[in-house]
This record gives C-alpha cells, structure tokens and sequence, in this order.
C-alpha cells in the first residue's frame, strides 16, 4: 500500500508540475516541438473532419444511439460522446451531469426526491443529477429534445429513446464501421472533470478501461479525447499513457475550472496565445475553440475578420476542430440568416464555407449531412 501511495503521489506531483510549467514565461520566438505524431505540413493532406456532434442533434434528441447512427450514416467521420458518471461509476452520454432538460426524470415520481442544488464548477445547479442514479437507474428513463422550441420535429422522438453507455456507444461505432465499409471515428469528451474526481467519481480510468476493450489505444486509432480542462489532458498523457489523440476544448469567454478552482488566473484567450499553445503542443494533438475565437462577430452580430488562431496552432503542429454548426438562424451570424423564424434554417452552407478557407482540420455540426455537403463541395472546389 506505501509503494502504491508513493506512485500516486510522485504521479500527482508530476501532473502538477506540468500544469504549472504552463504557467511559465514563454517565448513565442522560440520554436517549440510538434504534438505527439505531429507532422509541420500535414494539415494539407486530408480533407477536413465532419464530426457529429453529439450524434444528430439537428435531426434526433442528443446523445441517443439512434442520433449517432444517423449522424454515420450521413457521413460524419466522428461521432461525439459527452461523457458523465453514473453513482457506480458507469460512464454514460450526456451533455451533463444535469440530466434534467435531457431526459424524462422530471416526471417519474419515484425520483421527485432525487432533485437537488449543487456547485458545479462554480455555479449552483438545480436539477437531477447523473451520479445520484445507479446504472440500473438511468435505463429507466428516456431521452428527450432539448431544444424543442427550436427543434418541434424531435419531439416526436421524446420518449422513445434509453440513455447510452460508452461502452455501447463505442459497439455501436465498431458495428457502423463494419456495416458501412468505413471507419467511423469516436470524439468523446470529459464532462467536468474535476467536478467528478471531487465526488470520488474520477472520469480517466473508465474512459480508459473502455477504450482498451474496444481495442482503440493506438496513436493511429480514431480517437480525440477532448476537454475543457487542461490537468485531466496532461494526466491521461502522463498518468494514464494514452497515446490517442488529446483535444483541448476552449471558450470565446472564460477560464478552464480546473485552473479556476486551484486559483490559477489563466484564461482561454490567454492560453490560445501563440506562446501558450507553443507549450501545450508538447502534450495534446490539437485544439477545439469556440468558432468565435476563429471568426468573431462584430458589434452587430455578422461574421466579422478571421483570427490568426488557426495559423498560430497550425504553426506548432496543433489540429484545430472549431464548434459548433448548427443550421438554424438562432445559431447563425445575422447576415447569414434567412427569414426571421429562429428555427428557421438560414446559410449555413456559407458559414461553414467561411471557417473552411481559414484552414481548419474538421468542424462539430448538429447535422452531419450538411457538414459533409459543405465540406466535399470545399475540397471538390479547391
């Protein structure tokens, strides 16, 4: 138990002290090396990734098997599990932990005293939560839309639908891939991670666990594993020894919680700077920005002048997957809406087309099938 206590500790330290290295002065003129199996020039060789986000969330309620297979179907390369823990530490999908406005707890009676307040990264949360439900528990219960002000159609699928596992999440993608004569990919990320480790839930051995029984640990294998927090990313890489590709998700706005709660002042703007990313590239594969941070808008809302975030992350070898398309005009630029109807689809093709010419490696979209459209008519055009 001591010697196992000792590598938990020397473990801990050595994530700790990476984290920190990144806090140190960085010189954006000194050359930093490459991510792990990163190429200078290999961002020209393939087409951009369309990655299902959270299954076909334009199309089926969030984060079901059925959302998943369709978004494969279209012809998403990736699809993209949010990953929470149940009470016995079961990995399910979910946009979070709050499974509230995604699923029908709300209306079984025997969970109405289930409901509670808690901090989550900081913030109270009122709801029902994902690690108060055994595993057991959550297949009880159904999914449902979301956004049904937005997407009346899905609704009719409300109720139809269990709450997946990683575990059949990952099945599902090995089937698809055999069935459709194509790897489809898996794009899972870590919700709230020290949230989780905080309630003894930790998400990185599981996550791990799962990977290695479906046979996906290689650095070849077609995995992101992607985070808003940066200590989990250097802890898989470091603790864990994952050799799949890491993603580091980051805000228009904001600061990763894991840096927030130790009292570490770093924001995202701060560590998207050339400097910083020079320094992150030494662990993770890639970045995953708000598509704000590439192309912002301006005061009136239309799509204003590109960044140079993807040239500065392209330049230390970092994959740069920007979120989230979405075809309705509640989620577009103002010029690139149609109608007044928010729920209304407006141009998205042109949006997409526009984050396409500021070289981007891939893009998240609710609906896969116009992703793919808009992409193969990019590559087709260049």
């Amino acid at each position: 138990m001591k010697t196992f206590l000792s590598q938990v500790s020397s473990i801990a330290t050595t994530v700790a002290l990476a984290v920190t290295a990144l806090a140190a002065p960085a010189s954006a003129s000194t050359p930093a090396s490459a991510g792990p199996g990163h190429s200078p020039d290999k961002h020209s060789h393939a087409a951009p990734l369309v990655i299902g986000h959270r299954g076909a969330a334009g199309y089926r309620p969030e984060h079901t098997l059925a959302g998943y297979e369709l978004a494969a179907r279209m012809g998403a390369d990736f699809i993209e599990p949010d990953l929470v823990s149940t009470k016995d530490h079961v990995l399910i999908v979910r946009h979070e932990n709050d499974i509230t406005g995604t699923t029908n707890v709300s209306e079984v009676p025997a969970f109405a005293g289930r409901k509670a307040t808690k901090k989550i990264d900081g913030r109270p949360v009122t709801g029902w939560f994902t690690e108060d439900f055994t595993l057991a528990e959550i297949k009880t219960l159904r999914a449902k839309e979301r956004l049904p002000e937005l997407r009346q159609e899905n609704t009719i699928y409300d109720g139809l639908y269990q709450i997946p596992t990683f575990d059949e999440v990952l099945q599902l993608r090995s089937r698809l891939s055999k069935e459709l004569h194509r790897t489809i990919g898996v794009y899972p990320e870590t919700k709230h991670p020290t949230y989780f480790r905080s309630v003894g839930l930790e998400l990185e051995t599981p996550l791990v666990r799962a990977l290695a029984r479906a046979g996906l640990t290689k650095a070849t294998s077609p995995v992101f594993v992607q985070s808003f927090e940066i200590t989990n990313l250097i802890a898989l890489r470091l603790e864990y020894k994952v050799k799949v590709k890491l993603v580091f998700l980051t805000g228009a706005t904001g600061a990763p919680y894991d840096l927030v709660s130790k009292g570490d002042p770093r924001t995202y703007a701060e560590l998207t700077t050339p400097a910083r990313l020079a320094q992150l590239a030494k662990v993770i594969d890639g970045i995953g920005p708000d598509k704000a941070q590439i192309i912002p808008r301006d005061a009136a809302g239309n799509l204003g002048t590109p960044t140079s975030l993807v040239r500065d992350a392209h330049a230390v070898g970092l994959l740069v997957h920007p979120y989230t398309f979405r075809a309705e005009n509640a989620f577009l630029p103002v010029d690139y809406r149609r109608g007044t109807n928010p729920a209304d689809f407006g141009r998205i093709l042109d949006e997409i087309r526009a984050y396409l010419n500021t070289g981007i490696d891939g893009f998240f979209t609710d609906q896969a099938d116009i992703g793919v459209a808009a992409r193969d008519a990019f590559v087709s055009a260049a």
